[in-house]
Order: C-alpha cells, then sequence, then structure tokens
C-alpha cells in the first residue's frame, strides 16, 4: 500500500485525526489524502468531539495521550455518535493493559507510534484487532520513555530549560543533568 488511492469509484471516506501533536496531524493528513480519504485534524478530544458532531467520519485516529481527555475517554463518545465508525488508537506509550482497555471500550485497532499511513490504515481497515501484535515485542524501556517525554515537554517550551523543569516539576540542574545524558536506547 504505497500512497495508492484505495477509495477510488467510492465516495470519498471521511477521517478524523485527533492528536496533540500538530506537525504528526499535518504529516498525516496529507498522506491520507493522498490515500483518497478526506481528513478534518484536531488538536485536542473537545475539538475532535465538535468537529465530529458537524461533519460524522467513518474512520477516526485518536492519540491516547493529550493535553485534557485522552483518546480513551473521546473513544466511546465517538461510538455514541456512530457506532459503525472504525476506531484507531494510537500512541507512543504501549502498554497491554491500555490496548485491551482500548480494544473494550471499542476500539477497531490499537498501533504503537511510530507508524505510518500505511500502517494507521492497514490498522483501520483491518477486520479486528490481534491482541498478539498490540504491543511491540520489546516496548521502550521506562528509562527511554521518561527521555521521550522530556524531549517532548523541552520542545513544547521551544527549549526553554526552566519552563521545561517547572513543567516536569523537577529542579532545573536535575533537569540539566538528565538533558547532558545520551539517549537511553529502548
Amino acid at each position: 500500500m504505497t500512497e495508492e488511492n484505495l477509495f477510488e469509484g467510492e465516495e470519498q471516506p471521511h477521517l478524523l485525526l485527533v492528536d496533540d501533536d500538530e506537525t504528526f496531524t499535518r504529516v498525516m493528513a496529507r498522506a491520507m489524502s493522498r490515500r483518497g480519504l478526506r481528513v478534518s485534524i484536531a488538536n485536542s478530544a473537545d475539538e475532535g468531539m465538535a468537529l465530529a458532531k458537524d461533519d460524522l467520519p467513518d474512520y477516526a485516529v485518536l492519540d491516547l495521550k493529550m493535553e485534557g481527555d485522552s483518546g480513551l475517554v473521546l473513544l466511546p463518545k465517538l461510538l455514541e455518535l456512530d457506532a459503525e465508525m472504525k476506531v484507531l488508537i494510537l500512541t507512543g506509550y504501549s502498554s497491554i493493559t491500555t490496548a485491551v482497555e482500548a480494544i473494550k471500550r471499542g476500539a477497531c485497532n490499537y498501533l504503537c507510534k511510530p507508524a505510518d499511513a500505511d500502517d494507521v490504515l492497514a490498522a483501520l481497515l483491518s477486520d479486528h484487532a490481534d491482541l498478539a501484535t498490540l504491543v511491540p515485542e520489546n516496548p521502550m524501556s521506562v528509562d527511554r520513555l521518561q527521555w521521550e517525554h522530556i524531549q517532548r515537554i523541552l520542545a513544547d517550551h521551544d527549549g526553554n530549560i526552566s519552563a521545561t523543569a517547572r513543567a516536569l516539576g523537577m529542579h532545573r540542574r536535575t533537569l540539566q543533568r538528565k538533558l547532558q545524558k545520551r539517549p537511553v536506547h529502548r
């Protein structure tokens, strides 16, 4: 499946992307549009719900962890609007617990980041989720997750160490020491 329009001859399906990573949503929206989907973007659960009420999507891709309500909170609300909607939970913080919870709440699938448009589309179009493959065999270590989280918060604060330290609830010098270390491998 490489950037081909999979929906030729059909009415253009509507995909709702809900993720607080604006760069990710912009890139994913462009890639999904090339594959024949009409895409709407929301950067929060509240914004996603408002868009879904105005223009009901056929598919939705929800980030698990966002500012405000998570994808797991938004998931059943979207399914109340349309029980046939196929909803995928996408996360950089995969765990068996959240994968099972997502499926219990009605997600058609659960996918770990990084994922490209082909991965997302395959997960949305699959008949059912395979719980054995939902979480990678060797998920990120706690140290690596912490490193990734610090980098994300640092980026959110435009590289400002003091603001990042405040947001993380740690001392500025502690954060500086952590940032001086090399990234932790998986």
